[in-house]
């Protein structure tokens, strides 16, 4: 079973290795928002992936909104930023590990999921330096305390590989409850005023749940995500899961936060959820 803990390999330098003062910060950045409930039922999540000190605070937003749901299991979509494949690699075994604990992988719903496509595979190299779902671990600890999870990890984020994994995604899930997290930066170092516009039309798109919009101003280079795909694959699931509203809740770039703004690195987070009619 060791053998299929995957060991973290950013804890020190993204984010405390010390696990109390790990749950201190997080609990510091949940701290620094708003109180405030989201009216209905939570199927999706945007967050950032860069270090707690650039982009803990955004994500923040929108782990409050979930802080002590129940679901069967959540869905963790990463972007590939070390190793080129084809496809989706999705890790069907063991569990994480963090400073917080290990978060065991809903081996059940990962074969379901692995099941519906060949483009869906198992690679150990995309997950074993990959930062994008580590880095949501210690959120989703201190949110909920235990639960499972399934970490899909990326190689290309074109059509064919979104609209493929968004509908595997939503096969397998059948009745559970799930949620599913997209994790995604935007715009890379670029100046301020030239950041904000780029990546204005990402957050149009999300605010609309307009995810084959994005994916095709994405292909034109209209704007830039450092995780568009799992963002775009985030909106067609939560779509299809029944989510009829959207709430962008935080926006912000590295700029807001070193107070350069030269280059930076924009990050944003944002809910979708189901309202039911009357």
């Amino acid at each position: 079973m060791d053998k299929d803990i995957r060991s973290p390999v950013i804890a020190g330098t993204w984010y405390p290795d010390n696990p109390k003062i790990l749950r201190a910060d997080i609990e510091n950045f949940f701290h620094n928002v708003p109180d405030g409930k989201i009216d209905g039922r939570i199927i999706g999540l945007i967050v950032p992936h860069a270090g707690y000190v650039y982009s803990g605070q955004i994500a923040a937003f929108a782990y409050k909104t979930i802080r002590g749901e129940i679901f069967d299991a959540v869905i963790v979509l990463g972007p590939s930023h070390r190793t080129f494949f084809h496809g989706v690699s999705i890790y069907n075994r063991g569990g994480y590990k963090t400073p917080l604990g290990v978060v065991p992988v809903d081996v059940a719903l990962a074969k379901e999921i692995m099941a519906q496509s060949e483009m869906i595979s198992y690679i150990p190299t995309a997950h074993s330096q990959e930062h994008s779902l580590e880095i949501q671990l210690p959120f989703l600890q201190v949110a909920f305390g235990e639960f499972r999870f399934v970490p899909l990890v990326m190689g290309e984020q074109d059509r064919q590989t979104c609209e493929t994994l968004a509908e595997s995604i939503f096969r397998a899930v059948g009745d559970r409850k799930v949620l599913i997290v997209g994790s995604s930066d935007l715009s890379h170092f670029h100046s301020y005023e030239k950041a904000v516009k780029l990546d204005n039309v990402v957050l149009k798109h999300i605010e609309k749940m307009d995810g084959r919009g994005l994916l095709k101003d994405l292909e034109n280079n209209v704007c830039e995500a450092c995780g568009g795909g799992p963002a775009i694959v985030t909106m067609m699931v939560s779509e299809k899961l029944g989510a009829n509203r959207v709430k962008l809740l935080k926006y912000a770039n590295s700029g807001d936060v070193t107070g350069d703004t030269r280059s930076v690195v924009g990050y944003a987070s944002a809910v979708f959820y189901n309202v039911e009619a009357y």
